[in-house]
């Protein structure tokens, strides 16, 4: 049994009083918004903190964590206590991933690298972006070159934005799958993107400065579709992306030319609807991730978190059911596994650890979730992660 996590914070205690020194980042989830906000120019503020529209979608996001309270029980024996979950293959020391999050080099100059970095030395699976600021072979040995002495790899999975071309889909996927990432996530809700209000104030995009599209211009077939390298002609080769970044046309058939590409799991993230779960089990896929993009997509659309329960009834046992969009902090992280998440995915405040700190503020921010997630656990009554169950949940009336 490992050490629990919940020692992390005896240890900062430790540190204060044997040594005088205190965290040198914030450890309130508030205050850590608060310090990365600040430090972030205004248009990659805008891009991490906004979402869609009036933004409704991302209130609501947090408002479903909120209706949610944890009934805690007593007199249990939780001394000794386990967080580990396998996940679609995927040995995890608990259900919890990093989101994937492109365009990183706008919050820390080492961006996917120093989460990378820090995501390894903490034994959690990182999710690649398409978007990423650097190639996801760069990502994978940043990751790898980080992790404990007894693991030879950190675990890593990658996610498709599925572009115009299938050979470009397919080249893509097979680097996954030879850079050593154990699953596709395939994300459904962004073929447009939503009406942003924050990025449109400030003329905002990244990827028009040629940020987050790392992963285009070091693949031999999207540079054989160039008159000239992207070395040459930065500029024609971003024009490029643009006309194939993304593909509205994608429909449930193309997944089964997916699946001829590669034996890896494939998990669909973007689905609020039970419909399409039952779809996604009838199509032979693996998993999928219950996520609105944290509300930077549809304005309006239901809360994550409320959407939860009634797509895991629709998967059944068939299909493993993930969860992202909303989640703050370790109690998050428990009530979406109480209402039937196998594992949760974890974005903004991973973000935030980054532009405050780097790999270190990001290391401080999984280090402080695995925490507060083990005390959740332990303070609940329970003793192991599989005991979460939707009786340690009531709702706010």
């Amino acid at each position: 049994m490992s050490t629990p996590f919940a020692n992390f914070q005896y240890g900062i205690y430790l540190d204060g009083a044997v040594n005088g020194k205190r965290p040198q980042h914030p450890m309130a989830w508030d205050a850590l918004e608060r310090e990365a906000t600040e430090r972030l120019a205004p248009g990659p503020r805008g891009y991490l903190n906004g979402g869609s529209g009036t933004e409704d979608t991302m209130r609501e996001n947090l408002d479903a964590f909120r209706r949610r309270r944890i009934v805690p029980r007593m007199l249990r024996d939780v001394e000794t206590r386990s967080l580990e979950r396998t996940v679609l293959n995927t040995a995890m020391p608990a259900p919890l991933l990093i989101a994937p999050i492109g365009v990183q080099s706008i919050v820390h100059p080492q961006g996917e690298l120093a989460t990378a970095r820090a995501a390894a030395s903490t034994g959690l699976t990182m999710i690649a972006s398409t978007a990423s600021s650097y190639t996801m072979e760069a990502i994978a040995e940043a990751g790898d070159g980080a992790t404990p002495e007894d693991q030879t790899t950190s675990p890593r999975w990658y996610q498709l934005y599925w572009p115009r071309g299938r050979e470009l889909a397919r080249s893509l996927v097979e680097r996954a799958e030879a850079a050593g990432y154990q699953a596709i996530v395939v994300t459904l809700d962004t073929w447009l993107l939503g009406w942003r209000p924050r990025d449109l104030q400030e003329a905002y995009l990244p990827f028009l400065e040629s940020v987050g599209i790392a992963n285009y211009l070091s693949d031999p077939v999207f540079r054989s579709t160039l008159e000239k390298t992207p070395e040459e002609d930065p500029m024609a080769a971003v024009g490029q992306f643009v006309g194939v970044f993304s593909n509205p046309s994608v429909t449930w058939d193309d997944l089964a030319y997916l699946r001829e590409c590669t034996s890896l799991p494939i998990v669909l993230k973007g689905i609020l609807s039970p419909d399409d779960a039952r779809e996604a089990v009838a199509r032979g896929m693996d998993g999928i991730i219950v996520s609105n993009h944290g509300g930077r997509q549809v304005d309006g659309a239901i809360g994550a978190l409320d959407a939860l329960p009634g797509i895991v009834d629709a998967a059944g046992a068939e299909l493993t059911v993930l969860f992202d969009s909303g989640v703050r902090c370790g109690a998050d992280v428990f009530k979406a596994l109480a209402l039937g998440a196998r594992a949760v995915c974890v974005g903004r405040p991973v973000m935030w650890g980054l532009a405050v700190g780097g790999e270190d503020g990001a290391r401080l921010v999984l280090q402080s979730l695995l925490a507060e997630l083990d005390l959740t656990l332990a303070l609940s009554g329970l003793a192991h992660v599989d005991q979460i169950g939707r009786a340690a949940l009531t709702p706010l009336h």
